[in-house]
Formats: C-alpha cells, structure tokens, sequence
C-alpha cells in the first residue's frame, strides 16, 4: 500500500521551498486541490513544477529527507519521481524559463512543450497556506493531451465549474458544468 501525500506533507515541502528561495508550483492533484481551496481526494504524490536552475538543490534537499529517484520506463531529466521509500512521491516536472515568462518543458530542441506564461500565475491554498500552482485553465488544457480517467473528469469538472471555464471539446461527454462556461 503506497502512503498518502497528506496536506500536512504538503504545506511543510512548500514552506520548507519558500524558506530557500525555491520557487514551485504545484500541479497535478495537489494543484487542482489548492485552486479549489480544499482537498478532493487522497492523493498518491505531490506533482511540481521546479525550474531548472534550482533543480540540483531541490534534489539535494529531497536526498537530504531519504528520498531517491524511483526509475520508471517514462523518466527523463526534466520529468521523474523522487520516493521516500515509505510510499510518499514527488512527481518533478523541470521547466527552463524564457524572456516571455514561458516554462520551458524539456530541451527546445525536442519540443516537449511549455507551461505558458500565464499558466505560471495560478495562486491556491493549502489549509490556509498560500501556494503557486499552475492555473485552472492550464490544469483543463492539459487534461486533453492524454486519456483521462474518471478523476481526471472529476478535476476538470470542479475547475470548470469554480472558475467558469469553458470544458474542451473532448472532455465534454464526461465534465458537463454546473454553469454557464467563460472561454478558456
């Protein structure tokens, strides 16, 4: 049985992060959960968006509390998980910032994808916590690259319907609003 990412577990790793100057945003899950402004679900691991130029002392600090990288067959330098061997994951997503604001994901070269400027600019909570996280919309968008599950379409559902946004196209049969969508 793998351990909870507990919101406790969550808010220490983002103070601890603000008390070293490293700037994360919180994705995935967690991230639905503080835009919300309440947690949803348990969740499994802790998704984050970290930039590049503050990855190796992250994975130090993570090292430091007795995490390790987890090998898994889609790991690559700027997408891994770091397990504590209890159970509890960080799921590392590394982002390389342009002159436009724009988290680059992965080497340009092999055009992975980016974080928008604007997708960097979501704010949640955490048991009153203040935290970055990616912002609704981004969270809605990119829950069309890739086949969703039910949770999934529970997220984009309660995204959709706190903040007025539109659901995409393919998401539609499953994620009806409560209310009427703004465009995303």
């Amino acid at each position: 049985m793998k351990a909870q990412m507990t919101s406790a577990d969550v808010t220490a790793f983002c103070r601890q992060m603000e008390a070293l100057g490293i700037e994360v945003w919180l994705d995935g899950g967690w991230g639905v959960d503080a835009l919300l402004g309440r947690q949803t679900r348990a969740h499994a691991d802790l998704d984050i968006v970290v930039q590049e130029k503050d990855l190796r002392f992250l994975v130090e600090i993570l090292e430091g509390r007795g995490f390790r990288e987890l090998p898994r067959d889609d790991s690559r330098a700027w997408n891994f998980v770091m397990g504590d061997g209890r159970g509890k994951e960080i799921d590392l997503h590394v982002i390389a910032i342009d002159r436009e604001g724009n988290g680059i994901y992965g080497p340009p070269a092999r055009n992975e994808g980016m974080y928008p400027a604007a997708a960097l600019q979501g704010q949640g909570q955490i048991e009153g916590l203040s935290v970055r996280c990616v912002s609704p919309e981004f969270q809605i968008r990119s829950r069309t690259e890739y086949e969703p599950d039910p949770t999934d379409y529970e997220d984009v559902r309660a995204l959709a319907d706190k903040f007025g946004l539109e659901i995409p196209r393919s998401l539609e049969k499953c994620c009806k609003p409560s209310r009427s969508p703004v465009a995303v």
